[in-house]
């Protein structure tokens, strides 16, 4: 069953990888190759796309405010009679025309598409460069069975090629045969005798004509930071700092600066609300964990999703915010009441 709903997960992020994908390259060829700023654009385009659902989800938070005094009245009412209270509960609901999970899909959303760019940047040659998914497949089969014949013989030139290849167990390593194909010196040759580089030979060539022909730039700061690269953090800081390690420390700023704005709006809409200072340091510090086990690509998506996402909710808070939306739906109420009592004054006054 787990094995199925694995299957069934790949197929669901295939279908919505590859028009991304589609999407992902084109923009980078308008940006001079550009991975890194594709990222940013695509992570700006697909926030503004979303800006009517978090509209959607702000306008459900506010309407369970405002139905929430009559849900406590319920509980004070039925007590531990959860039958009533539920059935009283939906009622209530479908008077006031609010939705309990109407706040769901913009977060189900969110989720999906995370996963799908974190997939889709792990895989490269899949959703970007059209490479055969048959070509990485044999690739990718006959380096793994190499490097585990390498790990029960030599240990030591293991980690050596794991290292360098930034080689992981168990996945395909399209962004290592990304560097493997792109690199100045074929590492394979030291690694694979060459009846076993004969075997991929042919498939690395295709590979290698298919990245090419994608023309996608990897780097980032003047080529500097190699974003297919997997941060591998040490103590030593001082002798075992990398450029890379940018990414992960650029995800956590972004996520703290997130997390200070919200944190600013919240007290502006509510000045009593506890401080959350604790809670606010949890989301940076697990992206700074995870940033130095993901390739720096998914540090960097992160980055700018918690950059470009923040400031946008902070728009939508500044326009329909509790207090505002609350206000809007109280003159509503106003509105409609008056109008009934002015036809009730006309009414009487005909009756005169």
């Amino acid at each position: 069953m787990f094995r199925m709903d694995g299957v069934y997960m790949q197929s669901l992020f295939n279908i919505i990888n590859m028009p991304l994908g589609w999407i992902l390259k084109n923009i980078a060829g308008l940006m001079g190759g550009s991975f890194a700023a594709a990222v940013f654009v695509f992570t700006l385009l697909i926030n503004i796309v979303l800006i009517p659902l978090n509209i959607k989800s702000q306008k459900s938070s506010v309407q369970q405010t405002r139905v929430k005094p009559k849900l406590d009245d319920l509980k004070k009412r039925y007590g531990d009679d959860r039958q009533k209270y539920s059935e009283a509960m939906q009622k209530v609901y479908a008077e006031e025309g609010v939705s309990p999970a109407g706040g769901c899909l913009p977060m189900i959303l969110r989720l999906v598409l995370m996963l799908s760019i974190y997939y889709l940047i792990l895989s490269p040659l899949t959703y970007m460069s059209g490479v055969e998914k048959a070509n990485i497949q044999t690739v990718s089969t006959v380096i793994s069975e190499n490097m585990s014949e390498l790990k029960s013989n030599d240990k030591e030139k293991y980690e050596q090629f794991k290292t360098t290849l930034n080689w992981r167990e168990g996945t395909t390593n399209e962004l290592s045969i990304v560097n493997i194909v792109r690199g100045e010196q074929n590492v394979l040759k030291d690694l694979l005798s060459d009846k076993e580089y004969a075997k991929i030979e042919k498939e690395l060539e295709a590979i290698k004509a298919q990245d090419k022909e994608s023309n996608v730039n990897y780097t980032f700061i003047t080529n500097k930071i190699n974003l297919t690269e997997t941060p591998k953090f040490s103590i030593d800081i001082f002798n075992e700092a990398k450029p890379i390690w940018l990414m992960p420390i650029l995800a956590f700023t972004a996520q703290i600066l997130s997390s200070l704005l919200s944190m600013a709006m919240q007290k502006k809409i509510n000045p009593d609300a506890p401080n959350m200072a604790g809670m606010m340091l949890t989301m940076p510090l697990i992206s700074l964990f995870i940033g130095f086990s993901v390739p720096g690509g998914v540090a960097f998506y992160w980055a700018c999703s918690s950059l470009v996402g923040g400031v946008i909710q902070v728009g939508v808070q500044n326009f329909y915010g509790p207090h505002k939306m609350l206000s809007r739906e109280r003159a509503k109420e106003l509105s409609k009441q008056c109008d009934f009592e002015a036809g009730q004054i006309k009414k009487l006054s005909k009756e005169d």
